[in-house]
């Protein structure tokens, strides 16, 4: 099984959480994909942070999950589900923020299942598997 990992999972991986670290020591590596979406939220994050102790730690911490975990190719076929899902959401009147939509593309064009804390957001997506790997409910 893959999975495409969102941006709170992998804010998760950066500080240490424990469970999350605990799911990839049980899969193998080209398992857990990490799309370029997140990539850019997390950076985004980052720069917005004034220079201090913090944003250097975080900017390590980023640097060293980003070097561990393979990249989810943004292709032509995710562009394709991309606009699917859109046309989709907007068709039945529901709002997802864009990079969301990508991250949900990235994971049905890879077969994967999206790994997230927004379970019931990435639900919206007709086809989209979802687990939430930061709850145990």
């Amino acid at each position: 099984m893959k999975y495409v990992l969102d941006t709170n999972v992998f804010s998760a991986l950066m500080v240490g959480n424990t469970s999350v670290e605990a799911r990839l020591r049980d899969l193998r590596v080209g398992e857990v994909l990490v799309p370029q979406p997140v990539i850019a939220e997390i950076s985004s994050g980052i720069e917005r942070l004034s220079r201090s102790k913090r944003e250097r730690s975080l900017r390590r911490a980023f640097e060293r999950v980003a070097e561990l975990l393979e990249r989810s190719v943004w292709t032509d076929e995710v562009s394709h589900t991309y606009g699917r899902i859109k046309a989709n959401l907007s068709t039945r009147g529901v709002v997802i923020e864009d990079f969301d939509i990508a991250i949900a593309a990235h994971a049905i064009a890879e077969r994967a299942i999206v790994a997230t804390d927004n379970f019931r957001h990435f639900q919206r997506v007709q086809g989209l598997e979802v687990e939430n790997w930061l709850r145990d409910d």
